[in-house]
């Protein structure tokens, strides 16, 4: 019999029979994993599935290859606050539908996880959080083996005015270098180098464009999966506050 408890961010709840539902979470300590939750489908407990609830449960099964359940639900952070921002809304449904068609089932990424919760946290308190969305993002595909290369100019060697990426390596090029080759390759905002830097009009979507290139044919597309509809409703929500 396994049995453990841990912090988790809710990805999807699926009504299962008359009052039950499956609950598929993005677990500190144990990563992506589903369970019933029995009374899941009630109104007392509907509150607490709400994709991006970031949650303290425990867990049990009677055995490896048996389907557990989820148990003592505690709500450790509500997304409330976002309920009517159809910006953030769409934000966390983003987070979390790359994380449930990303990662494998029952493999920890616990920088992830830490990364995410403070994600979630920042979209539903603050408002300027569009640059740490795309950061995660960049984070996301560091994790799961596809990181980026921003540390040096792939063709000079030179660390200063990384201005493009390479949509072949992922690697960073200078702006004299990559300059004759512009037509061919990705911007690279400054804000993804430095959070220092100051984020002008077109850097928001420019940081999309780089990072949807790579998560689209690297971390979905070797498994034949879509980019999810949520990621294209937070950038058209974006678009319309002005905020790309």
């Amino acid at each position: 019999m396994a049995s453990w408890e841990t912090d988790a961010i809710v990805l999807n709840a699926t009504k299962y029979g008359e009052n039950d539902a499956i609950l598929e979470v993005f677990s500190y300590d144990h990563g992506r994993i589903s369970a019933y939750v029995y009374g899941g489908a009630g109104k007392r407990k509907r509150a607490l599935l709400q994709t991006g609830q970031i949650l303290h449960l425990s867990f049990m099964s009677k055995g490896e290859n048996q389907l557990g359940y989820f148990d003592r639900l505690e709500t450790k952070f509500s997304i409330e606050n976002v309920f009517d921002n159809a910006a953030g809304i769409n934000a966390i449904g983003s987070v979390c539908a790359l994380l449930k068609e990303a990662l494998p089932n029952f493999q920890t990424y616990k920088h992830l996880f830490n990364a995410t919760e403070i994600l979630v946290r920042l979209i539903c308190n603050q408002d300027n959080w569009a640059a740490a969305y795309v950061r995660w993002e960049v984070g996301l595909l560091a994790d799961c083996g596809f990181g980026l290369d921003f540390e040096e100019c792939a063709l000079s060697g030179v660390r200063e005015n990384l201005s493009w990426v390479s949509p072949r390596t992922g690697r960073a090029a200078s702006y004299e270098a990559g300059l004759p080759y512009k037509d061919k390759l990705l911007v690279l905002p400054p804000f993804l180098l430095s959070s220092e830097n100051e984020i002008k009009s077109g850097d928001i979507a420019d940081g999309f464009a780089l990072t949807g290139w790579f998560i689209e044919r690297d971390l979905l597309g070797q498994a034949m999966k879509n980019m999810p509809d949520a990621r294209a409703r937070l950038i058209i929500s974006l678009g319309k506050k002005g905020l790309l």
